[in-house]
């Protein structure tokens, strides 16, 4: 019988005292698991279809983890290369979850986290049926949006579509940015692996891989925030964040903001629209010709209107708003991301020649304390530069880029070798939506490991994912409905309103947020009003689909 230990952190929850990857491993890949209680005789995996005992794995010596606080003893069995679902046996101490052994234990997680978004789908209605009938919705925010005061326009518009931002209904241009590049990157990157994936889309295109038919939802959804003289608007949201109701139930007007005062339009949001779009005209090309025209062209006026405005920011909501801000009072990153993916994707010396220019705005160019986020996109700059292809890149800076990259990549891997549970996270890491930080340093694994092939980049990237799939100190997958247990509560209007008993699937949610108290990685609670450690956001399972779809085979 399982040993169950009382938590004595914010959650009240009890935990496993064994602490295994919920979802599994694949064989060729390290496979550690934590115990916090001593054994008491030696450890064993056993066949979870018969218990016969296959496997006896290294126990190593007890471990202090300051970010948890946790006594740990990492239980190894990477030598064990059958597949099959097994469970570790822990004399004194109990039985883990089962596991399993498979090359395609992250086919699940891959369709799980990517359907996600369809979930967040705004403008129509939504199921996630055929796996998951239960979770749906009627369309919702389908009349056309007004233009408040501080767009500078009056009237309305048509702006159907796009992902709900995140526990809210909202839809904003820069959490849109980086979002929707990571999951093109994401596709771009892998496009064998992820061209043949069904994800039973409503709207699925024959000839046309279903990935990108659902980042296409939120790619229209941008293109009509554009202005025609290039620039882009910041939002489309409600002035106020609903109740915890329905999004079909949200009758309150959409309503277009800007700044406020001329050019009304945002510098961030249209440089981060400039990049997604330059991506978006690249991927499409073998698809839909006339589309990725479309993108490249709306790509290429927000260039010319974001240096023409450099510093038109979006600092605070205008009076009478009071949704998601999204603020940046420093464009320089974005501005370095647009030109990067302008010049991949067209090659032209005007947009090389700006990357040139200001790429050494940031020393290092790469560095292993600053993942990539909304604010600082400055890595995707650098990374898509690094990565061009383009003859007529400057070696010099590639050479840097990769350097710099690597340099941060090994320091991730030897931050994780000091962790109690094998992720790279510094006790300063542990901020609000800690899980999409781990997530973005195994992305930047990943891409380091593109540049410079490293087992160990691979291996600290998959750590990552063992860690959000349940190897924690909660024991508890921080991804709804995967695993053995999952966050009930998350701070999600959906989820609270449909009447349903269970989250719905495949959303990461936010995770620790220390916020001064200690241990900063015991500072979760799965409490739906916590929306500091609950929520989830399209931009945090970005980087998780990303690097699911890297770990893939």
């Amino acid at each position: 019988m399982l040993a169950i230990l009382a938590l004595t952190s914010m959650s009240q929850t009890s935990v496993h005292p064994i602490r295994a990857c919920q979802v599994g491993y694949q064989p060729d890949e390290t496979k550690v698991a934590i115990t916090t209680v001593a054994p008491n005789g030696e450890v064993s995996i056993r066949r979870s279809s018969d218990d016969k005992v296959v496997f006896h794995p290294i126990v190593g010596p007890v471990f202090k983890d300051p970010d948890s606080g946790d006594d740990v003893r990492r239980i190894d069995f990477s030598s064990f290369k059958a597949t099959g679902k097994f469970y570790l046996d822990v004399p004194g101490v109990g039985r883990s979850d089962d596991f399993e052994i498979s090359p395609d234990v992250y086919s699940r997680p891959f369709r799980l986290t990517m359907r996600m978004f369809t979930g967040q789908r705004c403008g129509c209605a939504v199921s996630l049926g055929p796996d998951f009938p239960q979770f749906h919705h009627q369309a919702c925010h389908t009349a056309e949006a007004i233009f408040d005061a501080s767009s500078g326009r009056q009237g309305s518009i048509d702006v159907n579509g796009g992902w709900h931002d995140a526990g809210d209904f909202g839809r904003y241009i820069v959490n849109s940015g980086i979002t929707t590049g990571t999951l093109l990157w994401a596709y771009e990157l892998n496009p064998r692996k992820l061209g043949g994936i069904n994800l039973d889309l409503p709207d699925h295109k024959n000839g046309t891989p279903d990935v990108l038919t659902e980042i296409r939802w939120n790619l229209d959804w941008m293109l009509k925030l554009q202005d025609k003289d290039g620039g882009v608007w910041h939002k489309s949201t409600t002035a106020n964040f609903s109740g915890f109701i329905m999004p079909e139930a949200d009758k309150a007007p959409t309503v277009i903001v800007g700044t406020g005062v001329e050019p009304f339009k945002v510098t961030t949001a249209t440089a981060d629209f400039a990049a997604v779009t330059a991506i978006a005209a690249r991927v499409y090309h073998s698809f839909d010709g006339d589309y990725a025209r479309r993108c490249l062209s709306a790509a290429e006026n927000a260039w010319v209107w974001a240096i023409a405005h450099p510093n038109s920011l979006f600092n605070r909501n205008p009076r009478g708003i009071q949704t998601g801000g999204y603020g940046d009072r420093d464009p320089r990153d974005e501005l370095l991301w647009a030109s990067a993916e302008l010049f991949r994707t067209t090659g032209k010396k005007v947009y090389g020649d700006y990357f040139e220019s200001h790429f050494g705005e940031w020393k290092p160019t790469i560095e292993p304390s600053k993942p990539q986020g909304w604010p600082n996109v400055s890595n995707m700059g650098m990374y898509t530069y690094a990565l061009s292809g383009r003859k007529n890149a400057n070696p010099a800076i590639v050479a840097q880029i990769r350097s710099d990259s690597v340099a941060a990549a090994d320091a991730l891997v030897k931050r994780s070798s000091g962790n109690g549970y094998l992720i790279p996270m510094a006790r300063t890491d542990y901020y609000w939506g800690s899980n999409s930080v781990v997530a973005n340093y195994a992305m930047m694994l990943q891409l380091a490991d593109r540049m410079t092939p490293k087992k160990e980049y691979r291996d600290v990237a998959r750590d990552c994912l063992h860690y959000l799939f349940g190897r924690n100190t909660f024991a508890t997958s921080y991804i709804t409905q995967l695993g053995a247990r999952w966050p009930m509560h998350p701070h999600h209007r959906p989820s609270a309103a449909d009447g349903l008993n269970q989250p719905w699937p495949g959303m990461l949610v936010g995770g620790p947020n220390a916020n001064g108290k200690m241990p900063p990685a015991r500072q979760w609670e799965d409490v739906q009003a916590n929306y500091t450690v609950n929520e989830i956001a399209i931009n945090w399972n970005a980087p998780l689909v990303f690097v699911i779809a890297g770990a893939m085979r």
